[in-house]
């Protein structure tokens, strides 16, 4: 199955899929999509070269950044869109998610729906697939409700799911604004002064933000986002290290070679051979 809307003014794209045809599969390779995806069951899929774990019931939310394989036979609901249908950025005072469900973390954000949840999301899905099916100069509009409608639901999921439902706005809002600081500058901003910098805060309040807020300290997501790009241009691309190192913002390729071993253990060209 594979359902699409279109906005041919806008470039605007959505697609409601299950990923068992060639079609849908095509998806996978596109650039520039959100995905989430709900596992109908536990299953396998591979993200950014590792196997993924889904249990029945688990929501993932993947960024435009993680190169996904799915099975073609898996049982799985999935939306699929582009910013120019929803941009969660231009659009975060009605969602929320940017920096959380998406761009959260180094790995794609998950949650996992209780009966009572499933039957609601089943509900969304229902009516977003009812949705596709009427062609009229309303349905894009309709479509984008249902996509707010899930981002919002999934976004208080998650919150509850992290034990943070109840911390203040100001510091879910400002962890938030640093992830999304944090991918938009991770290849030439290597310090959490930089970050600091652009939020108006000194380090030191940052990371107290954090440590309150139970989140990794800043160094760390800098760190962890740095060695994860180095990861994916390392297995999915033919760069030399050099090339890779000044894409990562570092000057000479010897010190980008001791971060990677640092981080991971493995030398970058140990790790590349470990991927074929």
């Amino acid at each position: 199955m594979r359902l699409d809307y279109k906005d041919t003014q806008q470039e605007g794209h959505l697609v409601l899929t299950n990923f068992n045809c060639g079609p849908a599969q095509h998806l996978l390779s596109e650039a520039g999509y959100l995905k989430i995806l709900w596992a109908r069951e536990a299953t396998q899929i591979v993200v950014d070269g590792y196997q993924r774990a889904l249990e029945a019931h688990e929501v993932l939310f993947a960024t435009t950044s993680n190169v996904l394989e799915i099975p073609m036979d898996v049982k799985m609901l999935a939306l699929v869109f582009n910013k120019d249908f929803y941009c969660i950025q231009d659009h975060d005072e009605e969602v929320s998610c940017n920096g959380f469900l998406f761009y959260g973390s180094s790995e794609p954000s998950s949650i996992h729906l209780t009966d009572q949840q499933v039957t609601s999301f089943d509900a969304i899905f229902l009516l977003l697939k009812e949705e596709f099916e009427i062609k009229d100069n309303v349905q894009g509009e309709m479509l984008r409700v249902l996509l707010k409608r899930l981002l919002i639901t999934s976004t208080r999921l998650l919150r509850e799911k992290m034990g943070t439902a109840r911390q203040p706005t100001e510091t879910h809002d400002l962890v938030r604004q640093f992830k999304v600081l944090l991918e938009a500058n991770y290849r030439s901003k290597h310090k959490v002064q930089d970050y600091a910098d652009l939020l108006f805060k000194s380090p030191k309040t940052l990371s107290n933000q954090f440590k309150t807020y139970g989140e990794p300290a800043p160094l760390l997501l800098i760190q962890d986002r740095l060695a994860l790009e180095a990861k994916r241009l390392l297995r999915f691309s033919n760069k030399y290290t050099e090339e890779i190192a000044h894409e990562l913002g570092y000057q000479e390729a010897s010190h980008f070679s001791r971060f990677f071993k640092k981080h991971t253990g493995s030398s970058p060209t140990a790790y590349r051979a470990s991927c074929k």
